[in-house]
């Protein structure tokens, strides 16, 4: 039996001074264009955070990675994207078995609080055994310390190749000073304590993702369209 044509995007409840002191959180095109793509798919999609709060990442909103149609949807509350976002229901109130595809949006914050979300964890666990997709973009695959396949009592990137923001680009954005003081691993630090082999484009901000089975990582905003749709493509051959 094909698991549910629906999918559920997680998002950060997290949130700290980042930017020159403006705030990271949830990284909004990392979130709206997996919604437009599952939409666009015909799946009826959900939108989650571990304490059923967000807060808009400040660099996601300025004019480099936000704008045209997408700036339009974002500033729309009344909009299904807007409405889905700002009426999150309770993380413990959505059933993972419900849904086919599960997918960890970020923004630096979600080092903050992915590897601690039991309940979005959980979510994606269950999407997993029953034998769905599970996705994360940019800072996203955070959130695989915690997503464990039963058979193996591991990660489910154990043994896996995974992509995902680099060092590099957190050197190149100057932030890693302000990162290191979270005590949270980075991305490709998270896949070799939980046994992936992480890869990456040349260009830190190259449009680049990576399938592997049923886990699909993209490494940037840039990638999240394009990891949102081999994510569906995953999911339609299952």
């Amino acid at each position: 039996m094909s698991p549910p044509r629906r999918a559920v995007i997680a998002i950060t409840s997290a949130t700290a001074p980042l930017h020159d002191g403006h705030p990271t959180g949830m990284f909004i095109s990392e979130a709206l264009h997996p919604f437009q793509v599952f939409k666009e798919a015909g799946l009826e999609v959900d939108l989650v955070s571990e304490k059923g709060t967000y807060v808009a990442d400040w660099l996601s909103q300025q004019e480099s990675f936000l704008n045209g149609e997408d700036k339009k949807q974002w500033e729309d509350t009344n909009g299904e994207f807007r409405k889905k976002l700002d009426n999150m229901p309770e993380v413990d109130s959505i059933d993972g078995k419900k849904y086919g595809i599960f997918f960890a949006s970020a923004g630096h914050a979600a080092l903050i609080d992915y590897p601690h979300a039991k309940g979005l964890q959980k979510i994606g666990t269950d999407v997993w055994t029953q034998g769905g997709v599970v996705s994360a973009v940019c800072h996203g695959p955070a959130i695989y310390a915690g997503i464990i396949d039963p058979t193996t009592s591991k990660s489910i990137i154990h043994g896996r190749t995974i992509t995902g923001f680099t060092t590099q680009a957190e050197y190149d954005m100057h932030v890693m000073d302000a990162l290191r003081k979270w005590n949270e691993p980075l991305i490709d630090e998270w896949a070799e304590k939980l046994g992936a082999k992480y890869v990456r484009s040349d260009g830190v901000w190259d449009d680049f993702h990576v399938a592997d089975d049923r886990v699909v990582t993209g490494m940037n905003p840039q990638s999240a369209k394009a990891t949102a749709e081999a994510a569906v493509a995953v999911f339609e051959r299952l």
